[in-house]
């Protein structure tokens, strides 16, 4: 039988019948944001993953953990050792160290690319430049290896340039790699599109491709290697005591991905929920073992939504801007529209809120990526045109998010962080709250301050931490 597999983002439709490909159709939407979700049945993903009968590990290496030619040559070894081991090993690696962000700064340079089809045929070097350069290195110490392209990988991809979908993968050249007794060393970040054009990902590619991957293959886990060891109770580089938390709900994680933890990126957690793969984030240096990092649980254990309360991380998002937007008359589907109109651009939007519908007048505010909003404003301003409406946008802010389970139950815990940031005199404002996740709007300059002053008043550096109910039955 098929394996029904679901991709997040997806806003597109198509489906194929043919062998050793992935059909697709719509389905209902599955996480709690009502996003758009596709449903792929991987067709010959099984008995070809590799030559000995055991499914492959998937392991994906980001760029800060091969940014050295030294870093590379490390990594290269414990994958060496694992191919070793017996146990067939797929890899999936990012552009080396800052490669993207120079690439982007160099485009900026020839002008202007609206299309994004060459930003994506530039952008994509960088990841398959890893993949060349780690294969080359396992050959070196005599492991058999393959670097792969996305085309050659057999990825392919849904949606516009720079912010593309998983649509399907044909495992079949994986699979003759794994046969061989080789590694393939997968380019992460990007797909092939219809037209055989490359379409890059967007944020979290990389991990989205790993976590595909191992749906398809089977692999039941997937490790995130990274320069941190695991994901932490706040961000290590603010808060100096911040501890690893060595077990977190998928849902949790989700909501901190979503809240601003740069450690995983909330497309590849959703897409492990939804296909059952087990994720481990781990350091990528050689003295971490495979059994170190941080685990999610393939599988959230929604009782315990009910009945724990308890803190578990604050996460902290600097990326953010605040649109309101003001009209004179009230019109019933506005907010319909812009919501709308944003997800045509996959622009993901947060704690939206509106005024109540009996008011004569039209009011409505949310929270998005700063970096979305040079290109999306004139889309807000698009959708509200002859109605008199006023668009307003602040920069200078950011979002402060207590992330925990049963916080809905427990308006203690709410209590307890605005009363906090208000004796230290940090102005908040929109709050939103679920049983998982508080969040408010705070001044920028104020983000790091509050992210250290929430992390002590939760206790959050004492050493039971850890051990705590963050875990799934």
């Amino acid at each position: 039988m098929p394996r029904s597999v679901a991709q997040p983002h997806a806003d597109r439709t198509k489906s194929r019948d043919v062998q050793g490909h992935h059909v697709i159709s719509t389905s209902q939407p599955v996480d709690r944001r009502n996003r758009e979700t596709q449903t792929v049945s991987w067709l010959g993903a099984t008995g070809q993953s590799s030559g000995t009968g055991r499914a492959p590990a998937v392991v994906k290496y980001g760029g800060s953990s091969l940014a050295t030619g030294e870093q590379v040559a490390g990594i290269a070894r414990a994958v060496a050792a694992q191919h070793r081991s017996g146990h067939p090993t797929v890899v999936v690696v990012s552009a080396r160290g800052d490669t993207t962000d120079d690439l982007l700064r160099l485009a900026a340079t020839a002008g202007p690319d609206r299309a994004g089809r060459e930003t994506d045929q530039l952008l994509t070097t960088g990841e398959t430049a890893s993949a060349a350069l780690l294969a080359i290195a396992l050959e070196d110490l005599g492991t058999p290896a393959c670097s792969l392209t996305a085309a050659q990988a057999g990825i392919r991809a849904a949606g516009p340039h720079g912010s593309g979908v998983i649509a399907d993968i044909d495992t079949r050249r994986i699979g003759r790699v794994l046969a061989d007794g080789a590694v393939p060393v997968v380019a992460g970040f990007q797909g092939v599109g219809d037209t055989g054009d490359v379409i890059t990902l967007g944020r979290g590619g990389s991990d989205t491709t790993a976590v595909a991957l191992a749906a398809v293959l089977r692999a039941g886990r997937c490790e995130i290697c990274t320069d941190v060891p695991g994901v932490s109770t706040a961000d290590p580089r603010v808060v100096a005591d911040a501890r690893v938390l060595t077990t977190v709900d998928v849902s949790v994680m989700a909501e901190m991905s979503f809240a601003g933890a740069k450690v995983l990126h909330s497309r590849a957690v959703e897409l492990a929920a939804m296909h059952r793969v087990e994720l481990r984030v781990r350091h990528s240096a050689p003295r971490a073992t495979t059994e170190s990092g941080t685990v999610i649980p393939a599988e959230s254990d929604e009782t315990m939504l009910e009945t724990s309360g308890v803190v578990v991380a604050i996460a902290h998002d600097m990326d953010v801007a605040r649109v309101l937007v003001h009209c004179g008359s009230r019109r019933g589907d506005l907010a319909a529209d812009i919501l709308a109109m944003l997800s045509v651009h996959a622009v993901p939007v947060d704690l939206v809120a509106r005024s109540g519908l009996h008011e004569e007048e039209f009011r409505m505010g949310f929270t998005m990526r700063r970096k979305d909003v040079a290109d999306t404003l004139s889309t807000i301003r698009e959708a509200v045109t002859g109605l008199g409406a006023d668009v307003h946008v602040d920069e200078n802010v950011g979002k402060v998010s207590v992330i925990g389970m049963g916080l809905l139950n427990r308006p203690q815990y709410t209590a307890r962080m605005l009363t906090v940031l208000a004796t230290a005199g940090i102005p908040t404002s929109w709050l939103s709250t679920s049983q998982i996740r508080t969040s408010v709007v705070i001044p920028l300059d104020r983000v790091l301050d509050a992210v250290r002053l929430l992390h002590d008043e939760f206790e959050l550096a004492r050493e039971d931490l850890a051990a705590v109910a963050v875990t799934s039955a």
